[in-house]
C-alpha cells in the first residue's frame, strides 16, 4: 500500500487567554530557579478509607476524590513548614509568608490551564473541599469564574488524574514558591516486613523556588505530607 505524503502548514495564532497563560509560564521559568523533588507514597490505606467514606455517604455528600485528602495533608504540612505557603516579590526581594492557605488548583480547560483558588483551605473538611473543587472546576470550564477566584493563591496543587504519569516537573505558579504535583495511582509489588505484597502507590512530583526553599526543607515538607497520607487517621487529628 502506497502512503501519500502530506503537505501544508497550519498557522495557529497564540492569542487571548492562551497567550496570557504562555506568558505566565515563561515568566515563571525565567525568574524562578526550579528544582523538583519526587517521592513515592503508599496510598493503600488512604484509598481504602476513601472507598469506605464514599460508600457510607453515597448520595448524601459530595463524592471524594484523592484531592481533598491531599489538600488536607498540605494544610497540615504547611503548619510545620510555613515557608512553603508564600509568595516571592522579585523586585523588593521580600518573601511574603501567608497565614491562610489560599490553595491554587491547576485545572485543565478548553482554553488552557487555569488556576482557580480555594480560599482558606485550612477551614474546609473533606466534603466541603470536594464541593468547592467541583464548583470551581465548573466555573473555570464554563467561563463563569470571577476575577477574585482566579488570583491570590499562596501554594498550588496540580493533578492530571489518571493521566498523571509516573513523574512530572510542574511549573511553579509565579510568584508562589512551591507546587505539589500528583501522579497516577498504580498497583505495584512492594516488600513489606520481608514479604512481597501488592500496594497502591503514587508519586508526588513537586517543584520549589530554590531562592527561597532549601532542598532539605522541601524534602522534609513532602515527607511530612507522606506521613499524613500513609496514615490517614492523622489527617483528622489537630
Amino acid at each position: 500500500m502506497a502512503l501519500a505524503p502530506r503537505e501544508g502548514v497550519e498557522e495557529i495564532p497564540v492569542i487571548g487567554l492562551r497567550r496570557k497563560i504562555a506568558q505566565k509560564m515563561q515568566e515563571s521559568k525565567r525568574h524562578i530557579p526550579h528544582f523538583t523533588y519526587v517521592e513515592e507514597i503508599d496510598v493503600t490505606e488512604l484509598e481504602n478509607l476513601r472507598g469506605r467514606l464514599n460508600e457510607r455517604w453515597e448520595g448524601k455528600r459530595a463524592r471524594l476524590t484523592l484531592l481533598p485528602f491531599l489538600a488536607r495533608a498540605m494544610v497540615l504540612a504547611v503548619r510545620e513548614f510555613p515557608q512553603m505557603n508564600a509568595r516571592y516579590d522579585d523586585e523588593k526581594g521580600v518573601v511574603l509568608r501567608h497565614g491562610p492557605v489560599h490553595l491554587g488548583l491547576a485545572t485543565q480547560t478548553d482554553n488552557g490551564l487555569m488556576v482557580p483558588v480555594l480560599r482558606h483551605a485550612e477551614t474546609h473538611d473533606l466534603w466541603s473541599f470536594a464541593s468547592e473543587v467541583r464548583r470551581l472546576a465548573e466555573a473555570v470550564r464554563g467561563g463563569t469564574a470571577q476575577r477574585d477566584e482566579l488570583s491570590g493563591s499562596t501554594i498550588t496543587l496540580t493533578s492530571l488524574g489518571a493521566l498523571g504519569g509516573i513523574v512530572s516537573t510542574p511549573v511553579i505558579n509565579h510568584p508562589e514558591v512551591a507546587i505539589v504535583g500528583v501522579n497516577r495511582v498504580v498497583e505495584r509489588p512492594v516488600v513489606m516486613n520481608g514479604a512481597i505484597v501488592v500496594r497502591k502507590m503514587m508519586n508526588l512530583s513537586s517543584s520549589f523556588d530554590h531562592r527561597v526553599v532549601d532542598g532539605m526543607h522541601a524534602a522534609q515538607f513532602i515527607q511530612c505530607m507522606r506521613s499524613y497520607l500513609e496514615c490517614p487517621s492523622l489527617l483528622f487529628v489537630e
